[in-house]
């Protein structure tokens, strides 16, 4: 027999508060007529893109949509994977970025439509805006080396998002045997952080000096030449000499295939076994950019340097690592400065103001050894419709060793100012 129930007074209560936050995606705040600005991708572009908004004025109603719970910085995951640092060290949550008004939607955008100005997100919710925009970072492209799958990055790890896969690298370096060799694969530009794979593979020579000193570290390139090369190689030299063997491009270091059940790892001229293999594949802007119309073909989204707006797709605005930025690299300094030079550009324009040209710093951090570090700092300005260097200093070559503390204590503050204007 079929019982009937009637709602009780806690079936009512859940029933409007599921109300009210459906409503609250839909319409996120009770200003009528306010500008609505949606931005989709929660890291430090779209955060700091987020906050600046609010900042510059607080009658925008402005929704943060982002399916994590959780933000994994990727700068210092290295020493995570070096066993210098926990993963917890890495993880913020966006109750700071809500406190500022912003409503944080922790779901995915699944499509985009920019005639309608519309977003679907993954429980169906539609959400209107009239200005987007883009932060979605990268995505791996694991169509573009044979053997290279999802499934494959299980089997050796790229590591390129910090997360369960930085963890996953750590455990296999810390369980290899001592004299094993780690192979780490470097793609051709464009790439996150560029002088990322380099720091990599100075930490982990770092460990294995230390707890596995027979061991040795190969690292493939699909490039010549490398941004702060001549310090990297000074710091090898120096630190870890005998422990890392570089292959460039020309020399053969291009990889071209990879066997995961074997731990294979082809190049033009040459196989070689790992006992862990670093596998970096090359990359696109998040898949959203392409849902949204705002990548070309190269993956990449061409954009305004002085607005940040598509050039694909209007009333979207691009920032971060997703767009194509010329001189400016792909970095986390990078994406913060965009953010909010990109927030600025938006209020002008809702104000019927002209955007002002943007003036973008932006500062690379790399850590060799504990308390020895050097960076690369820029001004970046738009010229012949791309970003191009303005001013670039970068730690002199023959330093000593108290100007390398310096900077790896330098480095400690950046992480903590960048990390807090995001998402402190």
């Amino acid at each position: 027999m079929a019982v009937t129930r009637h709602p009780t007074r806690r079936d009512v209560v859940r029933g409007a508060a599921a109300i009210a936050a459906a409503a609250a995606l839909a319409r996120p705040s009770l200003a009528q007529g306010a500008p609505r600005i949606a931005v989709i991708g929660g890291g430090f572009g779209g955060a700091a893109c987020a906050r600046a908004l609010r900042r510059l004025d607080a009658k925008l109603q402005v929704t943060l949509i982002e399916p994590n719970k959780i933000f994994t910085a990727c700068p210092f995951s290295n020493e995570v994977i070096a066993g210098l640092r926990e993963l917890s060290a890495q993880q913020f949550t966006y109750d700071k970025v809500a406190a500022d008004g912003i409503v944080v939607a922790a779901q995915a955008a699944t499509k985009v439509d920019a005639q309608a100005r519309s977003i679907i997100l993954n429980d169906g919710t539609s959400l209107s805006y009239d200005r987007l925009v883009l932060a979605p970072g990268i995505d791996m492209r694991f169509d573009a080396l044979p053997g290279y799958d999802e499934a494959a990055a299980e089997k050796m790890p790229h590591a390129w998002k910090a997360g369960a896969q930085t963890m996953l690298l750590r455990k296999q370096i810390e369980a290899m045997d001592d004299g094993g060799l780690v192979v780490i694969a470097v793609p051709a530009a464009p790439l996150r952080c560029p002088p990322a794979p380099y720091e990599r593979a100075s930490l982990i020579a770092h460990y294995l000096k230390a707890s596995k000193p027979r061991s040795k570290i190969l690292v493939l390139d699909a490039k010549d030449n490398y941004s702060q090369q001549k310090l990297f190689e000074k710091a090898w030299t120096e630190l870890y000499p005998g422990m890392i063997e570089r292959i460039a491009l020309s020399q053969g270091g291009r990889v071209t295939a990879v066997n995961p059940a074997t731990n294979e790892i082809v190049t033009d001229f040459g196989n070689y076994t790992a006992a862990v293999a670093n596998v970096i594949p090359p990359q696109r802007a998040g898949r959203i950019a392409e849902i949204a119309g705002a990548a070309d073909h190269t993956g990449w989204c061409p954009i305004d340097p002085v607005s940040f707006a598509s050039k694909l797709v209007p009333n979207i605005h691009v920032i971060g690592d997703a767009a194509i930025a010329g001189g400016i690299p792909k970095s986390a300094s990078a994406a913060a400065a965009q953010g909010r030079a990109c927030a600025a550009a938006i209020v002008n324009s809702l104000a019927g103001r002209a955007p002002e040209t943007p003036r973008l710093d932006g500062a690379c951090y790399n850590t060799v050894a504990p308390g020895y570090a050097f960076s690369l700092k820029g001004i970046y300005q738009p010229k012949e419709d791309q970003y191009a260097e303005a001013e670039v200093t970068t730690s002199p070559v023959d330093a000593p060793r108290e100007v390398r503390q310096r900077e790896a204590d330098q480095a400690l503050d950046w992480f903590r100012r960048i990390t807090g204007d995001a998402f402190g």
